[in-house]
């Protein structure tokens, strides 16, 4: 370390050791001091609140940019209770030599020790260096950039979803975090899990070391901050938080598995209490964690907001899990006693126009926020899979395993002769969706946004996680209008189809998902890793970027696919790059 070096983070120290005003009750007013103060408005002091020990174990992150303002947040780890003043700077270099924004923030017992500013008055398209410090304790330096103003000429963005804690390691999240052109992440959900110890995808977490804390399932407001710090912990999720802002929405695991709007799957009044209460504990502890700006602090359970890049993309983020939707359809419940499908009453529920999943306010929000928007792409980041996955029945209920109903196709095509009354039978079934939980169960909601894009005549393109496999589609309505496309983005560790067809090779069962399901372009049942959206006034293109595992601490990270599309309405699908 040079001496400059080691000046420079003297003159940081001495100029981040916080004077008593704000404990003390100085005239110098809260308001003030949160916006812009200067590093010598604060001379070195020695309060006691500043001489027990304070360290930043949980990192720094920043959030939901705009052109001219970010969010950054970290969380102090104390030994004393009560209030203690935090303070913040924002720079134009990683030394901190020109500093453009400093203040300080209070970090109390109510917000979980958490501090999020919403850093004001920044110039658009620039990167920006921030830190905090309690005393002589500093935090470490994180990146951020706002976004850009007026004609731009490319975006990119990385992608994930699905971050499993015992399920491995968070490769992803690494390797993203060496990039230095990403302008910002988004993260579409499933940023932890509710489960305890003995449940899902925890069967090697004693061995690797990643048991989650606490031991039972997440119901208090203490559970989910409990986890959240675990989470934080971790060093990939650190370095990618450190490295470039993210733009988040839930899914349902910071909740509970499969939630709706009155409750979840995995949710149990009878045992569990009041869903109400632990979808507030849940996102509570979801906007204190993350660096998320509220569009409305009254009302914590709407997330949807947008992100402008310039004239060219406009990205909607929105809520498909806790505002509107309504309770999934269920297979089981269309089975009668003697084992028959009513295959009628189902396509009669599923049909139905009442059947919510963003709800009217929002709907009619992203309807605005589209019109209003001239940039050549519209983006919806959203959790759940909005393609059309329909499978033949028996694959569906678990019937007959892929192989198998490939080897019969394959005899249909080849030798129909050989083929049993019951094998014919087999064949003969419909197609339906595999997955009631995404919009395939919703689907005159999913009718609606394709008519308003349609009609917007807007270049659409989706982002979609939640399943932990990788997908692209193209995207049709019902009458078979071209829409847009759909890039959705395999999980960071949860596992994929390789879990729940372990007899099966996942190479094979994409193969035929690919072959059976006619607007599936692509699809990775079998890998883990992030995706890379780069939009140009020209094209939209993915990459999804893999790691080989996350079960050891060595791997080795691969580029496995990349698709494009074009602007215009005889341009809306899918290409090889």
């Amino acid at each position: 370390m040079t001496a400059r070096i080691r000046n420079q983070r003297r003159r940081f120290l001495r100029n981040f050791a916080l004077g008593s005003a704000v404990v003390s009750g100085s005239m110098l007013s809260l308001r003030s001091m949160a916006h812009g103060m200067e590093a010598d408005d604060f001379p070195a002091d020695h309060h006691p609140a500043y001489r027990h020990k304070v360290s930043f174990e949980h990192g720094v992150a920043s959030g939901d940019p705009l052109a001219r303002k970010v969010i950054i947040w970290t969380r102090i780890t104390t030994e004393r209770g009560g209030v203690v003043p935090v303070r913040w700077e924002v720079a134009q270099d990683a030394g901190f030599r020109r500093v453009v924004r400093a203040g300080v923030a209070l970090a109390s017992e109510q917000r979980d020790y958490t501090v999020k500013v919403d850093v004001n008055g920044l110039r658009p398209d620039t990167t920006y260096f921030y830190r905090f410090a309690v005393g002589r304790n500093a935090s470490p330096v994180g990146t951020t950039r706002t976004l850009p103003l007026g004609s731009v000429a490319q975006v990119k963005l990385a992608v994930f979803t699905c971050a499993n804690f015992p399920a491995g390691y968070f490769h992803a999240y690494r390797e993203a975090a060496k990039r230095k052109d990403i302008h910002a992440a988004i993260h579409l959900g499933d940023y932890l899990y509710e489960y305890g110890r003995d449940g899902y995808a925890s069967a090697d977490a004693a061995e690797l070391g990643r048991e989650v804390e606490p031991a039972h399932e997440l119901l208090s407001l203490a559970d989910y901050r409990q986890r959240y710090a675990q989470y934080r912990t971790d060093a990939d999720l650190q370095a990618v938080h450190a490295a470039m802002p993210f733009i988040h929405v839930w899914d349902d695991h910071e909740i509970a598995n499969d939630t709706w709007k009155e409750g979840a799957e995995n949710h149990d009044p009878a045992s569990e209490g009041d869903f109400a209460t632990r979808r507030a504990n849940a996102l509570r502890a979801f906007h204190e964690w993350l660096p998320i700006r509220s569009p409305d602090p009254r009302r914590q359970q709407q997330i949807y907001r947008s992100f402008a890049f310039g004239n060219l993309l406009a990205l909607h983020m929105l809520d498909t899990r806790v505002i509107a939707r309504d309770q999934q359809l269920a297979y089981p419940d269309y089975f009668g006693s003697d084992g028959s499908f009513d295959a009628a009453r189902f396509a009669e529920d599923l049909a139905s126009t009442d059947r919510q999943l963003l709800g009217i306010d929002q709907l009619l929000w992203l309807q605005q926020q589209m019109s209003e928007s001239g940039a050549t792409w519209q983006m919806l980041g959203q959790q759940v899979l909005m393609g059309r996955m329909n499978i033949p029945a028996p694959l569906v209920l678990g019937q007959i395993s892929f192989t198998a109903y490939s080897a019969l196709v394959f005899r249909a095509q080849t030798a129909p002769g050989t083929l049993t009354p019951q094998e014919q039978f087999i064949l003969a079934q419909p197609a339906i969706p595999y997955n009631l939980d995404a919009w395939d169960g919703y689907a005159m909601a999913r009718e609606t946004v394709f008519g308003m894009s349609r009609a917007l005549d807007k270049n659409l393109v989706v982002l979609a996680g939640d399943t932990h496999n990788a997908w692209a589609s193209d995207l049709h309505d019902y009458q078979g209008n071209p829409i847009g496309v759909e890039y959705a983005v395999a999980s960071v560790s949860s596992p994929g189809f390789e879990e729940y067809f372990p007899a099966e090779n996942p190479v094979a069962v994409a193969a035929g998902l690919e072959n059976l399901i006619g607007p599936l372009k692509y699809a990775n049942t079998g890998d883990r890793g992030y995706m890379v959206i780069t939009a140009t006034p020209s094209e939209c293109r993915a990459d999804w970027h893999y790691v080989s595992t996350v079960k050891a601490a060595e791997y080795r990270a691969f580029l496995g696919k990349s698709l494009r599309t074009f602007p215009g309405l005889a341009n809306r699908r899918l290409a090889p790059v």
